[in-house]
C-alpha cells in the first residue's frame, strides 16, 4: 500500500487536499470514459496519485459523490471565468441569463465523455439530492454574476427557476449537443419572462392582507378612521 503523503511546515493540510482533489479530479476525467462513474474509477484514480485507500476516505469520504461534486464546481469556476470578460451590466436581463446557462454547458463540454459519466451518476435516484444540490449551487453562483441582489423570496424563486432549466439543460447539452441545447435555453427563459409579465400586474399578496386584516379585527376591533 503506498504511503501517505507526508506535510511539511510549509505545506498546510487544507492546501495539500485542495491540490489532491484537484489532481484526483484530472486522472478521474482521463479515466471515467472506460471505467463509469463510480467507486472503482474513484479508487483508481486515488491509487494513480499515489493515494492509499486511508487517504482516499478522507479526501473522499462519500466516495463518487464527492468527486461529482468536485467535478461540478470546477465546471462552475470554468464557466465564471469565461464570463469574467462580459460585463453583466450591458446586457439584458435574459441575455445574462442565456449568456451564463451557455458558459456553464460549455464549460461542461470540455470533459464531454467524463462529465457524461457523471450525469448518468447523478441520474440514479440515489444520488438526486446530490444533483439538485449542485444545480442548486451552480444557479447562484450564475446568478450572482449576473448582478442578483435579491434578500426576499425573489432570492430563492430565481434559482429554484434556473435550477429548473439547467438541469435538463445540461443534460441536454451532454447528449443532444450544443444546438439542442441552446434552443431548449431560449425556448425556456422565453416561458419565463412571459409568466413574469403576466405576474407583474398581480397582486398575490392582497389575499394574505385581507386575511391579517380580519384576524386584526377579530382581536383589536375595527381600526379608527
Amino acid at each position: 500500500m503506498t504511503d501517505a503523503p507526508h506535510l511539511s511546515n510549509s505545506q498546510p493540510e487544507g492546501d495539500w487536499a485542495d491540490r489532491m482533489e484537484q489532481a484526483v479530479l484530472d486522472t478521474a476525467v482521463e479515466r471515467a470514459p472506460g471505467l463509469g462513474w463510480n467507486g472503482r474509477m474513484v479508487r483508481a484514480a486515488c491509487e494513480a496519485n499515489g493515494l492509499s485507500l486511508g487517504d482516499e476516505e478522507l479526501l473522499f469520504p462519500n466516495g463518487a459523490r464527492d468527486l461529482a461534486a468536485v467535478l461540478s464546481r470546477r465546471h462552475d469556476d470554468r464557466a465564471l471565468a469565461s464570463l469574467a470578460e462580459v460585463d453583466p451590466q450591458s446586457l439584458k436581463i435574459r441575455e445574462r441569463i442565456a449568456r451564463a446557462v451557455s458558459a456553464r454547458m460549455e464549460a461542461g463540454a470540455a470533459d464531454l465523455e467524463a462529465t457524461r459519466r457523471c450525469a448518468a451518476f447523478l441520474a440514479l435516484p440515489v444520488n438526486a439530492d446530490l444533483g439538485l444540490k449542485l444545480a442548486w449551487e451552480t444557479a447562484d453562483e450564475l446568478w450572482n454574476w449576473a448582478g442578483d441582489t435579491a434578500t426576499d423570496w425573489n432570492h430563492y424563486s430565481k434559482r429554484a427557476i434556473l435550477s429548473g432549466i439547467l438541469i435538463p439543460a445540461l443534460t441536454m447539452r451532454w447528449f443532444d449537443g450544443r444546438d439542442a441545447a441552446e434552443a431548449f435555453v431560449a425556448r425556456r427563459i422565453d416561458n419565463v419572462m412571459a409568466f413574469e409579465k403576466w405576474k407583474a400586474g398581480k397582486d398575490f399578496d392582497a389575499p394574505l392582507r385581507k386575511m391579517t386584516d380580519a384576524l386584526s379585527r377579530m382581536r383589536y376591533g375595527p381600526r379608527a378612521t
